[in-house]
């Protein structure tokens, strides 16, 4: 439990992070205080990410529970019916070239069996 708050508060921090470094990255020390956060996020001594988690994270997440889990039934929904569509659209491209690929065969192997004469056929074994 304890690195499951970790690496979600570190995921959180780490998305936030790359829409503000862009603005406060000039600041002096702030890669040190970056690093510095980090080790108390992951300190077993500080627990900073178990508390981020318990006072933050967690009271959104259980106010919300309700909307993302419409979200993630909607979005399995939407997933299924795409994995439909797609599959259904290349099974159609895939048997109109096995079609194609059949017609121009067929067409080749009977120009090449009329160039044998009958009794070249006839010297071929039947097996």
């Amino acid at each position: 439990v304890r690195w499951m708050m970790y690496w979600i508060v570190f995921a959180l921090f780490m998305a936030t992070e790359t829409f503000t470094d862009l603005l406060i990255s000039w600041f002096p020390f702030y890669y040190e205080v970056k690093m510095a956060f980090v080790l108390w996020l992951l300190s077993p001594y500080t627990r900073g990410a178990s508390l981020l988690y318990r006072r933050f994270v967690h009271p959104t997440l259980a106010r919300k529970e309700k909307d993302i889990d419409t979200f993630l039934v909607r979005t399995r929904e939407r997933g299924y019916e795409t994995m439909l569509h797609f599959g259904k659209r290349g099974l159609n491209l895939a048997a109109t070239a096995a079609v194609q690929a059949a017609t121009k065969s067929q067409g080749a192997l009977a120009g090449r069996l009329r160039s044998f004469s009958m009794q070249d056929l006839r010297s071929i074994p039947d097996e």
